[in-house]
């Protein structure tokens, strides 16, 4: 393990059955009130931006929104949310999606996305991948391109990362923890 990946690990808390029972939930918060933890992830996942090269970051509301917006800063680059349906003005595409148990829908700014654009998505954790999936899906019909994929931590037993690689179509996939 590096030593970032250490630092990231000992800021994140296990909080047991939230939000329900049998449930082991990962807290980022105490990373985020660390500045040097928060530093430290920021600029992992910029590094990440400029290697894909990327030219925009995609936030997914909400905890990728925290993440992102500072890695677009620090990168160099703009921000765009994307945000569950209904909480956007103006014009937007939307992106139904599967959940476990029913469905939802994200949207962005229609004219925030374009030809030329590379997008580099942001979020806090890699679950089952069907929000990630519908951003992936979104950004396309947008008609940018997908940089990739960058996330805090993966929780590989839920599959998320087999179900996003056909979606990326080569593009990676990059998550700094695997738990």
């Amino acid at each position: 393990m590096t030593d970032i990946q250490e630092l990231l690990l000992s800021r994140i808390r296990d909080v047991a059955d939230y939000p329900e029972p049998g449930v082991m939930f990962k807290d980022i918060t105490p990373l985020l009130a660390d500045p040097a933890a928060f530093t430290a992830l920021t600029d992992a996942l910029a590094g990440i931006a400029t290697e894909t090269g990327a030219t925009k970051i995609v936030g997914l509301e909400a905890r990728g929104f925290i993440l992102g917006a500072p890695v677009a800063v620090r990168a160099g680059l703009g921000f765009i949310p994307v945000r569950k349906a209904g909480k956007l003005p103006g014009a937007t595409l939307s992106q139904a999606y599967d959940l476990e148990y029913g469905s939802a829908e994200i949207e962005v700014h229609a004219e925030d996305l374009a030809q030329g654009d590379r997008v580099l998505v942001v979020d806090d954790v890699l679950a089952t991948g069907g929000t990630a999936e519908a951003s992936i899906q979104l950004i396309r019909r947008a008609g940018a391109e997908v940089a990739g994929l960058a996330v805090l931590m993966e929780l590989g037993f839920l599959g998320g990362r087999g179900r996003l690689e056909p979606a990326l179509s080569g593009a990676p996939l990059e998550a700094l923890l695997t738990v």
